[in-house]
């Protein structure tokens, strides 16, 4: 028996560059916040969810897979990025064994469920490891600029996937699995119908605080002020996932804390860091002083449409700017698709730059022109 599944995982294993050519060819289906609340509402349906994931997973995962393997030989080689690999492939087969699955045997569909389980378990260290790939890779070789773009543009869009692929997964796991969160008993899946913006920025500016205070045996306290302009008064309350909120919070939070204690050591006392909460028509807005934010929090940002933006003045600090969509079917997922256009981005007949580049010697670069230009009249 053990032999026979031995050759049925290598078959499979064979298959797995075909299954990615086929699904590749899709492109992923965005969904709004909206979108994802009708899909796990009172009336939800594990079998439409089942038959929907079952299809976008594969494509999802992928899309991405091609574009791993646009990745440099020398980084794909690293033991990290094959490792890497060989979970997405695991995870492709893992959900292609439901592919001809009866969407209408309860069996199948707990099945499911707990492959989905597995396989988000099993990406959990996916953003450490891949990044510990591209360590390995720079350490061993000299990078040039195109690549080092190439690499970046390529995280950038790994890691969004990455983001959309657990979305998914969490919200079918967390209201098909069985079991609820007592703590947010309203929760749609991860998705908060009614997330107070401020309680999430209190939330993760204490784990901050913490953390702050045991290594700097200090830490900045926090001021809050929102300002409502479709009510006039009140909280500030918008549809939203609050762990998503709450990383791109934390992690500034974090960098802010550090930048200001260091940055006023020798000050009596720590100026506090000031957070404004508004909620206009379309947008809600959160900025928060002398932070220096993370490129996945900015991904966290734009993945359902917002932005994060960071805005320095040098001898004062950093403002930190949070731009989310206030309306759910606004906030539309932001997925990358594997095409022509993606293709070209990562080869090396990249056109010169249209914009010059400063002399480090201007005032001679200036009159070696004016010599040469009136050489030129003269001839």
């Amino acid at each position: 028996m053990k032999f026979v599944r031995f050759l049925m995982k290598n078959s499979a294993l064979a298959n797995a560059p075909r299954h990615i050519d086929h699904f590749s060819k899709f492109s992923p289906s965005p969904l709004s916040i909206k979108q994802f609340l009708d899909f796990g509402s009172t009336n939800a349906c594990e079998k439409t969810s089942f038959m929907f994931l079952r299809q976008e997973l594969p494509v999802r995962l992928s899309n991405i897979m091609k574009e791993i393997n646009l990745l440099p030989d020398r980084l794909l080689g690293t033991p990290s990025v094959q490792l890497v690999q060989s979970w997405y492939v695991q995870s492709l087969l893992d959900i292609l064994e439901f592919y001809n699955r009866n969407p209408d045997d309860l069996s199948v569909l707990s099945g499911f469920t707990d492959a989905l389980i597995t396989i988000r378990n099993r990406h959990n260290d996916v953003v450490p490891t891949m990044a510990q790939g591209v360590i390995e890779y720079k350490e061993s070789f000299c990078e040039d600029s195109i690549t080092t773009q190439n690499v970046q543009y390529f995280l950038d869009r790994f890691y969004m996937s990455r983001i959309s692929i657990r979305m998914l997964i969490n919200q079918h796991t967390l209201i098909f699995g069985g079991t609820t969160n007592p703590a947010h008993p309203k929760h749609i899946g991860s998705i908060d119908p009614d997330c107070e913006v401020v309680n999430v920025v209190k939330d993760a500016y204490e784990t901050a605080k913490l953390l702050c205070d045991q290594y700097y045996m200090d830490s900045p306290t926090l001021e809050v002020d929102q300002h409502n302009a479709m009510s006039g008064s009140g909280p500030v309350h918008i549809v939203y996932v609050p762990s998503h909120l709450y990383h791109m919070l934390f992690e500034l939070f974090k960098n802010a804390m550090r930048a200001t204690v260091e940055y006023h050591e020798s000050s009596p006392c720590l100026p506090p860091i000031k957070v404004r909460v508004s909620l206009g028509g379309e947008d809600v807005t959160i900025k928060a002083g002398f932070g220096y934010g993370l490129p996945i929090s900015r991904l966290y940002a734009k993945y359902f449409q917002g932005d994060l933006q960071l805005y320095s003045m040098e001898g004062y600090g950093t403002d930190a700017v949070i731009y989310l969509k206030a309306l759910s079917k606004d906030s539309v997922e932001r997925l990358p698709v594997y095409n022509k256009s993606a293709w070209r981005h990562y080869q090396h007949n990249h056109e010169a730059d249209d914009w010059c580049i400063p002399s480090s010697d201007p005032k001679n670069m200036a009159i070696q022109k004016l010599q040469h230009y009136t050489k030129t009249q003269v001839n």
